[in-house]
């Protein structure tokens, strides 16, 4: 990384709540905007005590108070403060304090993984990350680079990026334009951010989408010069103000927006589909699916069947049987202990009748018998498998079988023209 970071320990050891005043110093304008944030926030945590809520975690699993933990936990109950504002999903969900919970957890989580590996491993290892997800699109295969060459265009797109994502950092948190990381945990925080900010997913004509990383890759593989490479946030939204409108009518922006839809992208599906990923993976490691695993992290990269099968040296026999397994371990996780992130993600959990109509929820009900609508009933209740085997006098696996077999009816039905004639699952 070309990025450089100080050595010297962050100085402010405020508490949470004088610190929201410190935090919005640069940017006296964010502060205004808080009052409205929190009054339109009832259902949800105020920021204060979501920040207290995160620096306990935070020095829960630092096992010590560091200097610049109050300002990270403050920085990440602001962020999810502003995705809480900006989804849809999760205005409408009538939880949000749930969401605020989850969102915040998985930044925190994300933020400590780059701690315990350090200043340096944790840079190998987002280097490497980002480097996977670029490597086809920082240049054509068309192109017949050897791997040194492919390597230096590589190392050349990263450099300008890890500048762009401390920029989009300082932009985002309102810092001083000359803010950097200071101490391991912020430079973890940068990190964490840096990983996030590659993978915003970013709509594009078609209804089809795209992460922010690649799109920046594909530009530098045109040729596009570094002036070009704007913000694709600002690019989407309309001008505000002279300034901004003078900048939106410049022909770099209006060459970036002329290849975006004006819809944005939900920021809570980003969150829930990176988690999904991330089980999905510990999930298969758990069963000793290592060749699944690579297949999966090529699918992830948008790579050809053709390039999957020249990566992993597969002839196309062997590809359709490594399909077929992967098929098998990703049905089985959705149905299992991990069925309701799964359903979250898709939109259709319990509480939104695991996505169906009102008319195709009725029918299906109408299909299950006693035993299967005492099991629905218990689960929306979120009982525990151990409380509902009591109730249903089985064992846990009798559950775990059960569900998995009435989720699947859900899916047909769902799925069905005619919800009423799904047959009953025993």
């Amino acid at each position: 990384m070309s990025v450089k970071f100080a050595n010297s320990p962050a100085t402010n050891n405020s508490p949470i709540a004088p610190m929201l005043t410190t935090v919005e110093e640069a940017a006296p304008v964010r502060s205004t905007n808080l009052n409205a944030a929190e009054k339109s926030s009832e259902l949800g945590f105020d920021t204060i005590t979501l920040a207290d809520f995160m620096l306990k975690e935070l020095q829960a699993a630092l096992k010590s108070t560091t200097r610049s933990a109050q300002t990270v936990a403050m920085r990440i109950a602001l962020e999810v403060e502003r995705i809480c504002q900006k989804s849809d999903r999760i205005q409408i969900s009538g939880d949000v304090q749930s969401w605020q919970l989850t969102l915040a957890r998985h930044r925190l989580q994300k933020c400590l993984e780059y701690y315990r590996l350090g200043s340096k491993q944790g840079r190998v290892e987002l280097h490497s990350h980002l480097a996977a997800m670029i490597y086809r699109h920082v240049a054509s295969f068309r192109a017949n680079l050897n791997f040194q060459a492919r390597y230096n265009m590589i190392e050349d797109f990263l450099q300008g990026f890890y500048i762009e994502a401390l920029r989009a950092f300082r932009r985002e948190h309102q810092m001083a334009a000359d803010y950097t990381p200071r101490t391991q945990l912020e430079l973890a925080e940068y990190m964490a951010f840096t990983e996030q900010y590659a993978k915003r997913q970013i709509g594009l004509p078609g209804r089809s989408r795209q992460r922010l990383i690649v799109l920046r890759a594909q530009g530098f593989a045109k040729g596009q010069p570094p002036e070009t490479a704007l913000d694709i946030e600002m690019a989407v939204e309309s001008g505000k103000g002279e300034e901004a409108e003078a900048h939106s009518r410049s022909a770099a922006m209006q060459q970036v927006r002329e290849q975006m839809v004006s819809e944005s992208v939900d920021p809570a599906e980003a969150v829930l589909r990176d988690r999904v990923v991330s089980e999905l993976i510990e999930y298969l490691q758990s069963q000793g699916q290592s060749e699944c695993i690579d297949y999966l992290t090529l699918k992830l990269q948008d790579l050809s069947a053709s390039d999957i099968d020249r990566i992993l040296g597969l002839s196309p026999r062997q590809r359709d049987y490594l399909q077929q397994r992967f098929k098998y371990h990703v049905e089985k996780f959705a149905r299992t202990q991990n069925w309701k992130l799964v359903h979250q993600w898709l939109g259709a959990d319990l509480d939104q009748k695991l996505g169906m109509t009102s008319v195709q929820w009725e029918a299906f009900k109408a299909t299950l018998s006693e035993e299967q609508l005492q099991l629905l009933e218990l689960k929306r209740n979120q009982e525990s498998d151990k409380a509902i085997a009591s109730a249903l006098k089985c064992t846990l696996k009798q559950v775990q079988k059960r569900w998995a077999g009435l989720l699947d009816m859900a899916s047909q039905c769902r799925n069905s023209t005619t919800p009423a004639n799904v047959g009953n699952a025993k």
